[in-house]
């Protein structure tokens, strides 16, 4: 390379440094250390081997990347917008004030350039391996074969993924259980770069981190590499260069560096999380040759960047709409739909069930989870991008898709995918896939939801349509135990903010539920029975759109409400029957979600639960959550406490929960 060559490296980076760290002094917050220590990094790929328009940054074929290292959100958006992204140096100084652009970590959504919001140590990690999985599905399905060979000249999906974590991301568990996957998937389109400084926030890393991080992921088949000067693009370069060519392994290049490198706190913790004085930044630009203004840019610098990245890529996307239009041309309609869909990732999924799917006999009863999964099988007959997994579980929570195979290297077209005893990485996973295009789920036990929240908080936050199915969703399933018994985790599931939770009573609900959550774009959870259910008789599929309905009327005149979800609510209604036997004439509203039911209007839950009537919930979990709708804790007939193990009579005994005890205590309130 030439010496220009290396001095022009060296003013961009400097550049991008001083950005960064101007953006830091003028929000008071945010994080110096992985700004000096990571931006040739950053560069490196960015200059040399990202393919993306910046005028199209949602070209489905572009390569991405993920901030695994949220914390370094600066050093990314003073990046972006070098490389000539729609920021502007406002959107800059505006760096963590609310309504900004750049927000203090970054979003999804927000930010152009943004793949994914990270933050959250390891998900921006764990999710990468879901978007590369997704481009394996993509390449196999889309692009042209010679001899069954993959053709460069002809294909619409080749994209990379790559990340930059740091020594926090790879001790989360989650980056390790997706780690695992991702060489068990052989994602050779996966390049992790491991910004390697030794430090954490709380001082050097050897406290609690000493192991050989590139010998753990060689054990899981990753292939590895070490970059010993991180100030060296040339030796970066070289690394991205040969991961690239690996195509059966995902890679991680491990880049020592020097957190703060140049700050009077280089190489400290220090550096790590708070702006630094004025005084060092003064030394720091003098030292970096840049001007000691804030916000002042390079022209030259900038242009130069932008023009390394549009005389690689350009050529690259202009030569890929060549191929998309070719394709189209004689692609049949359904795959020119598909692609449409991809493309936009936004759309709802209009499927009538009721009419594609059988009709239920009055006498119809078996466990919800079986129906479910019969739903789901049809889902998948008309539903291209449907797919999923569970966290070795499937056997269980019967989510299996039986028409169709396993996902894996050999068979690209698999709808079902085997994530492990992995539920972390399961739903970050999850969101990789969601975010490429995908209509995903995920299923497991409902007291093992717990494992998987913050994955469920980066799909809500996100407004991702994924769907988390969780089965066992009650105390009856007896001899397993307090341990498998879910408790609070309805109320936990409820408490997210734009999280839809299902929690149907019949098989008509479950179509329900499936129907309400494939017109929507946003994140579910469908909690379901393992026990036997039969139809109820006023039980309605298009009602559980609405998030509750009237289930049993009343017969004559109003005496009260009961609430009910799931299993309880046949039982509700046999409690209702016999207590009118008793003059005590009740309603009984079935709420398979709570979240739909808010959201209709005042007059519709006014008149489903009209105020000045006792009304009851009946549920078999935490009562957090329902006194929006009672008037004090004696109206709730739930389960407060944790469960045991013994036959399911002797649990639902134990915690006060029969047919009697319910019945007892709603007569109670009515006398």
């Amino acid at each position: 390379m030439a010496k220009d060559d290396k001095n022009i490296d060296k003013k961009i980076i400097d550049n991008i440094k001083a950005l960064a760290i101007d953006m830091i002094d003028a929000a008071s917050s945010g994080h110096p250390g992985i700004v000096l220590g990571a931006a040739p990094i950053l560069y490196t790929l960015y200059a040399r081997h990202m393919n993306i328009n910046v005028k199209d940054e949602k070209w489905i074929n572009r390569d991405r990347f993920i901030m695994s290292a949220g914390h370094g959100s600066a050093l990314l958006y003073a990046t972006l917008f070098t490389a000539g992204y729609n920021l502007t140096i406002d959107d800059l100084k505006s760096f963590r004030k609310v309504g900004s652009k750049t927000p203090g970590h970054p979003e999804y959504g927000i930010t152009p350039g943004v793949d994914v919001t990270t933050g959250p140590l390891g998900q921006g990690f764990a999710t990468a391996v879901g978007i590369a999985m997704a481009e394996k599905i993509l390449s196999n399905r889309y692009n042209e074969k010679k001899k069954g060979i993959f053709t460069s000249e002809n294909n619409l999906f080749d994209y990379n993924t790559y990340v930059l974590c740091s020594d926090g991301d790879l001790m989360e568990g989650v980056s390790y259980e997706a780690a695992s996957l991702a060489g068990n998937h052989q994602l050779g389109n996966l390049i992790v770069l491991y910004d390697s400084n030794d430090v954490s926030l709380d001082g050097k890393t050897d406290l609690s981190f000493k192991e050989d991080v590139l010998k753990r992921f060689e054990s899981m088949g990753w292939h590895t590499t070490l970059v010993k000067d991180g100030n060296s693009v040339d030796e970066i370069d070289k690394a991205i260069q040969r991961a690239k060519k690996v195509t059966d392994k995902p890679s991680i290049i491990e880049v020592k560096t020097i957190i703060g490198n140049g700050s009077l706190l280089a190489g400290t913790n220090a550096s790590h999380g708070k702006p630094l004085t004025k005084e060092d930044i003064t030394q720091l630009k003098s030292t970096l040759d840049v001007r000691a203004i804030p916000f002042s840019v390079s022209n030259e610098a900038t242009q130069e960047f932008r023009t390394m990245i549009t005389s690689r890529s350009g050529s690259k996307y202009s030569a890929w709409a060549e191929t998309l239009k070719g394709f189209m041309g004689k692609a049949p309609d359904n795959v020119k739909q598909e692609l449409t869909f991809l493309s936009k990732n936004n759309l709802a999924i209009n499927i009538n069930l009721p009419k594609v799917m059988w009709q239920f006999g009055d006498d119809f009863k078996e466990p919800l989870r079986d129906t479910n999964g019969k739903v789901m099988s049809v889902i998948a007959d008309y539903v291209f991008n449907f797919l999923g997994g569970s966290a070795d579980l499937a056997t269980s929570t019967k989510t299996y898709l039986p028409k169709h195979s396993n996902l894996n290297p050999v068979s690209l077209d698999g709808r079902n995918i085997s994530f492990g005893v992995r539920e972390h990485a399961m739903g970050s996973i999850l969101n990789g896939l969601a975010l490429s295009g995908f209509r995903v789920f995920g299923s497991t036990f409902l007291s093992f939801a717990d494992y998987l929240k913050p994955a469920i908080r980066m799909s809500c936050l996100m407004n991702l349509p994924v769907t988390y199915i969780f089965t066992h969703d009650s105390v009856g399933i007896g001899p397993d135990g307090p341990t498998h018994q879910p408790i609070e985790q309805l109320a936990m599931l409820r408490s997210t903010p734009n999280l839809d939770v299902y929690r149907p009573a019949d098989a008509r609900e479950v179509v329900g539920a499936w129907n309400s959550i494939l017109r929507t774009h946003k994140p579910s959870a469908l909690v379901i029975s393992r026990d036997d259910e039969e139809i109820l008789t006023n039980s309605n599929i298009e009602n559980v759109a609405k998030g509750a309905y009237i289930v049993r009327k009343e017969v004559v005149r109003l005496s009260g409400i009961i609430i009910a979800t799931g299993s309880e609510v046949s039982l509700a209604i046999k409690i209702a029957n016999e207590l009118y036997k008793n003059g005590i004439d009740i309603r009984v509203v079935s709420m398979p979600c709570v979240e739909k039911f808010l959201e209709q209007s005042e007059n519709y839950k006014e008149d489903l639960i009209p105020f000045g009537y006792k009304t009851i919930v009946v549920e078999a979990g935490s009562n957090f959550g329902w006194f929006r709708f009672v008037y004090n804790e004696k109206y709730l007939i739930t389960i407060d406490k944790f469960g045991v193990s013994g036959t399911k009579e002797e649990v639902l005994d134990y915690c006060d929960f029969t047919y009697d005890k319910i019945k007892q205590k709603i007569e109670k309130l009515f006398r």
